[in-house]
C-alpha cells in the first residue's frame, strides 16, 4: 500500500489537468477586466465628428476573451462615412458596411427600432449582421444644444445600447449569436440638426 501504482498517478495527472486549466481560466475571466471602451470626441470645436464601437461580452469571444482580437468600430474618417438624420431624439450614422440608426421614444428610452448593421467574422466566415436591442430595450441616446452654435443648431451627445438579437442580413435569418449582448458605445460632435 505504501507505493501508488503508475495507472493511478496517470488517471489523477489526467483528471487533475483539465480541473487546473479550467481554474486557471476562472480566475483569469474573474481577475482580468473586460476591456473598457469609451468612445469619445474630444475635440469639439472641429468640423463635425463621430465615433462608433462595438464591444462585445467575454463569452461573445474567441476563448472567452483570452485571444485579443481588433475592435469593431468606425467614425467619421471611415471610407463612405456618412451622417443621415440628426436629431434629439434620432440619430443616423453610417459607413461602408456599416449602417446605425438610433430612436429614442417620448419617455426617454431606446425604441424597438433601433437597429446597427455591421460587418463580423463569425466561424470562420464574413457576415453581415443587423442587430435589434431586446424587447426592453438598455441604454441611452444623450443629446444637447451646442452652447453658442449659430442659428442652425449643432448637436453633441453620446449613446450606450445593448444589442441582444442578431440576424444574417443576406438571409434574413436569425442567429444564435450573441449569446450576452453586445455594447455598442459612441459619440458624436458638431453634427448639424437636420431632420427626416
Amino acid at each position: 500500500m505504501g507505493r501508488m501504482k503508475p495507472y493511478i498517478k496517470v488517471s489523477l495527472i489526467v483528471f487533475a489537468l483539465p480541473l487546473v486549466f479550467g481554474l486557471i481560466v476562472l480566475f483569469v475571466l474573474r481577475t482580468r477586466p473586460d476591456k473598457t471602451v469609451t468612445a469619445r470626441i474630444s475635440n469639439t470645436s472641429a468640423g463635425p465628428s463621430f465615433e462608433v464601437v462595438v464591444v462585445k461580452a467575454r463569452v461573445n469571444r474567441p476563448l472567452f476573451g483570452l485571444i485579443p482580437e481588433s475592435d469593431l468600430r468606425f467614425d467619421h474618417t471611415s471610407p463612405g462615412a456618412r451622417v443621415g438624420s440628426v436629431e434629439p431624439d434620432r440619430l443616423e450614422l453610417s459607413a461602408d458596411s456599416w449602417d446605425l440608426l438610433i430612436e429614442r421614444e417620448i419617455e426617454g428610452g431606446i425604441a424597438p427600432t433601433t437597429r446597427l448593421v455591421f460587418p463580423i467574422e463569425l466561424g470562420g466566415r464574413q457576415v453581415k449582421l443587423r442587430c435589434r436591442p431586446a424587447d426592453d430595450a438598455v441604454g441611452y441616446l444623450r443629446t444637447g444644444r451646442r452652447a453658442g452654435s449659430p442659428a442652425a443648431v449643432v448637436l453633441d451627445g453620446e449613446f450606450l445600447i445593448e444589442f441582444a438579437k442578431c440576424e444574417n442580413v443576406d438571409s434574413g435569418r436569425p442567429i444564435d449569436w450573441p449569446s450576452q449582448p453586445i455594447t455598442l458605445r459612441g459619440s458624436f460632435a458638431g453634427l448639424p440638426w437636420n431632420r427626416r
